[in-house]
């Protein structure tokens, strides 16, 4: 079918639109805009620069898309904001470019649910299924892996790592990369593990079971820290799960690692 565009609607002519795109009232799509099929904007959407978005995305007003990275090292360069299949992006949700001297792009997974004034800094790659709950935030360069859930209010600092099936709790501020399956506080501590979230997917009682015993064992208080890592690593390495979480952790990376509040 061909695209619905509002006659309201400012589409750069050469902007790329799919079959049975919607654009509606007062959208403003620029030349190196991308919109692939099904997608629907609704109204008062802005989308600026090299941009993609993919197949069956609903685009609410005052979502601005593909705008200039907040980093003062931005020059102008060719970079890019590609958006995958089947996302929501709720009211004033916003998501920049990426910048040369990062990854040249922002990329954003398939089938998540950004809600209102959701906001995804240059350079991040963010997994599928994620959720954000209002007002959520990464700084520039996370890397944030599928099924996360972030709280209202919570914010990740720039080039975090927060593995998969991990929950941000509500207004916490997380400076630090969060386990795979890890939860963290309303006040950034990590404190366990998303044991609600793992048992809604479906994972059975002994994969949580030793998830739990793991992380317990990596988060004791005797020992040095390595040594706990792979004694876990020893005891419960038949487990893929297990073995995730320790393979993050090994990972060398930007930030030092969440941890426990020490009482």
């Amino acid at each position: 079918m061909a695209s619905k565009i509002h006659p309201t609607a400012i589409v750069d002519p050469e902007a790329s639109i799919g079959e049975d795109v919607e654009i509606g009232p007062y959208c403003i799509v620029g030349a190196k805009v991308v919109i692939k099929a099904r997608t629907r904007l609704i109204s008062h959407v802005t989308i600026y620069g090299r941009t993609e978005i993919g197949e069956d995305c609903a685009i609410y007003p005052f979502v601005v898309l593909g705008s200039p990275p907040q980093d003062f090292k931005y020059k102008g360069g060719d970079v890019s904001l590609v958006i995958g299949p089947r996302n929501t992006l709720r009211e004033h949700t916003t998501m920049h470019l990426g910048t040369e001297s990062g990854r040249g792009v922002t990329r954003i997974g398939a089938d998540g649910y950004y809600m209102v004034g959701s906001h995804v800094a240059h350079d991040c790659i963010v997994g599928d299924r994620v959720v954000f709950a209002n007002n959520a935030t990464l700084g520039g360069g996370v890397t944030l892996g599928d099924y996360v859930i972030m709280g209202g209010l919570a914010a990740i600092h720039q080039n975090c790592r927060v593995g998969r099936h991990a929950f941000v709790g509500a207004g916490s501020s997380v400076t630090g990369d969060v386990i795979p399956y890890g939860m963290v506080d309303n006040d950034g501590w990590l404190a366990g593990l998303n044991l609600v979230g793992l048992k809604r997917r479906g994972f059975s009682r002994d994969v949580i079971h030793d998830l739990r015993a793991a992380y317990r064992m990596i988060y004791a208080t005797e020992g040095k820290f390595t040594e706990r890592v792979e004694d876990a690593a020893r005891l419960f390495g038949e487990r893929e799960e297990v073995r995730e979480v320790i393979a993050f952790i090994q990972t060398p990376a930007a930030r030092p690692l969440c941890t426990p509040q020490m009482r």
